[in-house]
């Protein structure tokens, strides 16, 4: 009994030590797409993240990317990083695939440039951070066609569509505030028209005629008064006349009374 317990701890302290040991080496996870659609003669990006148990580090991660034609046949490498990037140098990928990725992000993703049909067929990405060098690859189905399907073109007509609606809502709320500014300067206009034709300083149209009719009766007097003051100024000379008269005859008295003392 008792070797028998002892087994028992023996396999479950072996069980210990090498469970994690076949956690790190299946640790590394590859998540993909699994179909992408890309139109003819357009740039496509094939996505592919992962995960790790271990610390990842640019020496670290090797990514691989390979093409199987959709007849089958052969894998094709495509691109390759490792430290650094190594887009490929001869083939039908040369110049149409760049790396679009960030191992630090756990971002192994590439950019096929310009794909023509004859780019259809599944990618396979193959990510390994030392020591997880296990683990399954991810496989993306790429299928370049003439024409966007009806989901990317509803697409395409959504953002359109939501697009032109935001302008028309913007120019709505700026012509309703214009009209309303407008409207509002007329009302203050009228207020002001009012105020003045309450003003009790400007006269109605018949207080105006009224007023000018005085004002002529009181210019007519007037000049009556200005043509009498010259008969006044008559009479001050006939007065003066007549004291001149007086005068004269004062003198004649005072020589006769001279001539009689003679």
């Amino acid at each position: 009994m008792f070797y028998h317990m002892n087994r028992i701890w023996l396999l479950l302290l072996l069980g210990g030590f090498l469970v994690p040991g076949v956690r790190h080496v299946c640790g590394i996870e590859i998540y993909t797409p699994s179909e992408v659609e890309a139109v003819n003669g357009t740039s496509v990006k094939l996505k592919c993240t992962f995960s790790s148990s271990h610390p990842v580090s640019r020496q670290s991660v090797m990514v691989s990317w390979n093409f199987r034609p959709l007849k089958g046949g052969k894998d094709e490498s495509v691109f390759h990083y490792q430290d650094i990037a190594y887009p490929p140098q001869n083939g039908p990928f040369k110049d149409h695939a760049v790396w679009s990725g960030d191992i630090m992000r756990k971002d192994a993703s590439i950019t096929l440039l310009e794909v023509p049909p004859t780019f259809n067929g599944t990618y396979i990405c193959q990510v390994r951070n030392l020591p997880d060098v296990h683990g399954q690859s991810g496989e993306i189905i790429l299928k370049v066609v003439s024409k966007a399907s009806v989901s990317e073109l509803s697409i395409l007509v959504t953002a359109v569509a939501g697009a032109c609606g935001v302008i028309l809502i913007l120019l709505g709320i700026f012509v309703a505030v214009r009209f309303f500014k407008k409207k509002r300067m007329e009302n203050d206009i009228e207020l002001d028209t009012g105020d003045h034709s309450k003003d009790k300083t400007v006269c109605s149209p018949a207080e105006a005629a009224y007023v000018m009719y005085v004002t002529k009766k009181i210019e007519a007097v007037s000049s009556d008064d200005e043509e009498s003051e010259p008969s006044s100024g008559d009479d001050d000379n006939e007065e003066d006349c007549l004291s001149g008269d007086d005068d004269d005859d004062d003198d004649d008295d005072d020589i006769d009374d001279d001539d009689d003392d003679d």
